[in-house]
């Protein structure tokens, strides 16, 4: 059965007010079922007179059939009915016929007669959806426990009704603990059925210790999702394509934790027709020049809190000791947090009398509880203290531990870093914390399986400042260092799966943790470090900020298949500027290399060439250095690898510069850098190198309209990287033969088609490796060619395959194609 929504009821009780039958109906179907004061409401809203506007009472009514019907499923049933019944519009008096066979495309009309004007708006086109593209439903489901906030839903479903065909943007505000998230996830989670296009969830970490979260990070977590694989690097860039990838789309976006309008702008979505719930500490009010509303959220009143209380540990034990269950609520301070903590503790003990709770607790009224319904601070560290009080030495010397790990979701073999425990141990103490409500249970990542947890602001802050008390700071510095080396040694097992050949330099750990990783295989690596880029990234972070220099620049470098297969461009950039500063106050030149050379990579991957030139300029700068003090050292063991290594980074950074040249249309420079690198790298023995350039000087030799010079070259590296086992860069250079071939075939019909076979051959290989944007080149190659000899109808068979795979991973090259498409006249996009 779907959820009824407040907002459809309130759509059907508008309807219903003038309907004296529709309103007897709802009475008979569901007033058995509805609570005494929702009865009451059924009653005044059914007897009012059919003119007067049932107002407040419709909204109010709404909402609180809707929250009743979210658990009771022979309500939702009754409503669901009546609801269809209601909004169904009433039978024709004359119908229509079609006898015999027929077929109607477009918009067709069938009267007697037709009185007035006909006006004929044609649908909007649906949103284009990539292939294989999965409808994200990222908003994790409301606790059962649940209470109140009637008058508050019916508020925000006002404000959806309110704004037809606008986007709009509600701003949940109030203090920490008040209930925010849950509140804007009933919300949401209600109106699931209007938004099919999709939910997105980000936490944007307003008032974590790390800092809040970046909106080009954010960003390319929403593209991903909707699924654009290929996301720009700049945030203007990142925003565009967000806003066009969401334009006429009815999706719904819970921006959680937010901590200033600057912070939120970029990330709105740009459908008429999306909706936006913006949770904050502060009121966020310059959201109101975007056409915000704002829902300020006040802590529950002390009959409310009580009922939470009921929900979690019983209406028995309330019953029982109401004096005890009212001295809670009261020092909870109406913060739904606070009761859930204390209410986890009286749960775990069924045996302990209430009171032991409110003594703990020190409830009672005056001034303290004027500060607490502002701050709420004191409250929730009350509930926290009673609970600690309880825990097992072992559960609060790991509650302790987790609190200070320097990322947003906790995994069990972060947790077992963290803590210093074996996996299992690390398991069980994260079940435990969960089921005394110190941490909440996430359950397991859809790729992975693997549990996830997180702390609450305020319970993390709590659980760090027992560990400066407690582990001391050489304690606490011990375990966040175990959880960065966990990062480490994972991305490098990450790294040695999936691009063995990139990594040289050693790596060393404070204290390396034990195997297995938390992965299998090569397809698991990579959805590791794509699962944990924000992980990864706090991690090299915070190895920066303690001084661990040589660990920020190992995690850099280890992290680099994440950055070569999924072209996270901001955080590539950003973790070579951070490992960069970090190789350099190491004073390790060979590691100052490599993240010259890595980080110029992302920079021209990024779309910034100019720059890559002045970072690949610094890195044959260091190589060179490198090359001259290796040359001096006497001869010994170790020698000729230290001048190897050298003179493979010179190549290297001379690479680099050729690869920036060429993407500037600097083709002479790149030409120039590219036959210094060559002998470099053959004169060392790197195969698979030297074949990489050898690729770089045929696409030159192309782009110079020389493709007789290409062939040979390519033609080598072809042989050499299939002799390497390089599927993916020997199908790279079997394309860019089959393009050589084609213009170098001219008018021979045999040689034409000995390219096509090359082209289709470098097409299987490339669907064999799973490269959807190269499958795109060459598909684009293959067309090329057909409109070069005139053959338009075929050049546009060729480039709308080749759209459908750009499709999922490159907007720049979409537009281009699609431009290109239209240029060829009559036929349109197919």
């Amino acid at each position: 059965m779907d959820q009824v929504t407040a907002l459809e009821l309130t759509a059907a009780l508008t309807l219903a007010a003038a309907r004296p039958r529709a309103r007897r109906a709802l009475l008979d179907a569901v007033s058995a079922s509805a609570d005494l004061a929702t009865a009451d409401l059924l009653r005044a809203w059914e007897s009012a007179e059919p003119a007067e506007d049932p107002g407040e009472t419709a909204r109010t009514l709404s909402a609180a059939l809707a929250q009743q019907a979210a658990h009771r499923p022979e309500l939702a049933r009754e409503l669901r009915h009546w609801i269809t019944a209601t909004l169904s519009p009433a039978p024709a008096r004359a119908g229509n016929s079609i006898d015999g066979s027929a077929r109607i495309q477009g918009t067709a009309i069938q009267a007697h007669g037709i009185h007035g004007d006909v006006h004929i708006h044609p649908a909007p086109a649906a949103p284009a959806v990539p292939r294989g593209f999965d409808v994200p439903r990222q908003l994790l489901p409301v606790p059962d426990h649940f209470t109140d906030r009637v008058r508050e839903l019916a508020d925000l479903d006002q404000r959806a009704a309110d704004s037809p065909g606008a986007p709009v943007i509600a701003v949940i505000s109030g203090p920490a603990g008040v209930g925010k998230t849950t509140l804007a996830r009933r919300w949401l989670l209600g109106l699931a059925d209007a938004f099919p296009d999709g939910q997105l969830y980000a936490d944007l970490r307003g008032h974590s210790e790390g800092g809040p979260a970046r909106p080009g990070e954010l960003l390319g977590q929403f593209l991903r999702a909707l699924g654009q694989e290929r996301v720009p690097a700049d945030l203007g860039e990142q925003a565009a394509l967000w806003r066009s990838a969401t334009a006429g789309s009815r999706i719904a976006v819970l921006l959680d934790n937010a901590l200033s309008a600057a912070q939120v702008r970029p990330l709105l979505p740009g459908g008429a027709r999306a909706l936006t719930a913006v949770t904050s500490r502060g009121r966020l009010s310059g959201l109101g020049m975007d056409g915000a509303t704002f829902h300020p959220l006040d802590v529950l009143g002390t009959g409310d809190a009580v009922e939470l209380l009921r929900r979690r540990i019983g209406a028995d034990r309330v019953t029982r000791e109401p004096e005890a269950a009212l001295a809670v609520a009261e020092a909870c301070a109406g913060l739904p947090l606070a009761v859930c903590v204390a209410a986890a503790r009286v749960a775990s003990r069924p045996r302990q009398p209430l009171a032991a709770m409110a003594g703990a607790l020190g409830g009672g009224a005056g001034g303290a509880l004027d500060v607490l319904r502002v701050e709420g601070e004191y409250a929730v560290r009350g509930a926290l203290d009673a609970s600690y009080r309880l825990l097992s030495p072992e559960l609060a010397r790991g509650y302790r531990r987790l609190g200070l790990a320097p990322v947003p979701l906790i995994g069990v073999e972060a947790a077992a870093a963290a803590c210093a425990l074996r996996t299992r141990e690390a398991d069980q103490l994260l079940d435990e914390l969960a089921e005394v409500n110190l941490l909440e249970d996430l359950g397991p990542d859809p790729r992975t399986g693997s549990g996830r947890y997180r702390f609450h602001d305020l319970v993390r802050a709590h659980a760090g400042q027992l560990a400066a008390t407690h582990e001391g700071p050489t304690g606490s510095g011990a375990a966040v260092r175990r959880v960065v080396d966990f990062y480490l040694y994972a991305a490098t097992e990450a790294e040695a799966l999936l691009t063995p050949s990139h990594r040289i330099l050693p790596r060393r750990y404070d204290r390396r943790p034990a195997p297995p990783p938390p992965f299998a295989d090569a397809r698991g690596a990579l959805d590791w470090l794509d699962i944990e880029r924000a992980h990864l990234m706090a991690a090299l972070r915070t190895a920066a900020e303690h001084g661990w220099h040589d660990t920020a620049w190992m995690l850099a470098d280890a992290m680099w298949p994440l950055f070569l297969r999924l072209r996270p461009y901001e955080l590539w950039v950003e973790a070579h500027e951070i490992g960069l500063t970090a190789a350099r106050r190491a004073g390790d030149r060979e590691a100052e290399s490599q993240m010259l050379t890595s980080g110029g990579a992302g920079l021209r991957n990024a779309g910034r060439p100019d720059e890559a030139v002045g970072w690949f300029g610094q890195a044959l700068e260091v190589a060179r250095e490198r090359v001259a003090a290796a040359r001096e050292q006497p001869p010994g063991p170790g020698g000729p690898d230290v001048l190897t290594a050298a003179r493979r980074a010179e190549a290297q950074a001379l690479h680099g510069l050729g690869q920036s040249h060429r993407l500037a249309g600097r083709l002479a420079e790149a030409l120039r850098c590219f036959r210094l690198a060559l002998p470099l790298r053959e004169a060392i023995g790197y195969t698979r190198g030297a074949a990489l350039t050898r690729i770089c000087l045929g696409d030159v030799a192309l782009a110079a309209g020389n493709p007789e010079e290409a062939l040979p070259e390519l033609a080598a590296a072809r042989a050499a990287l299939v002799s390497e086992d390089d599927p993916y860069d020997a199908a790279r250079a079997l394309a860019f033969l089959g393009q050589a071939a084609l213009r170098c075939a001219g008018d021979d019909a045999t040689a034409v088609e000995s390219a096509k076979t090359r082209l289709t051959e470098a097409l299987g290989e490339f669907e064999a490796t799973g490269s959807v944007h190269w499958q795109g080149r060459v598909l684009e190659m293959l067309g090329e060619a057909a409109e070069e000899r005139g053959e338009t109808e075929r050049a546009r068979a060729w480039y709308d395959r080749a759209l459908a795979r750009y499709r999922s991973v490159s907007a720049p090259d979409v537009r281009r194609l699609e431009d290109r498409l239209s240029g060829l006249g009559p036929g349109g996009l197919g």
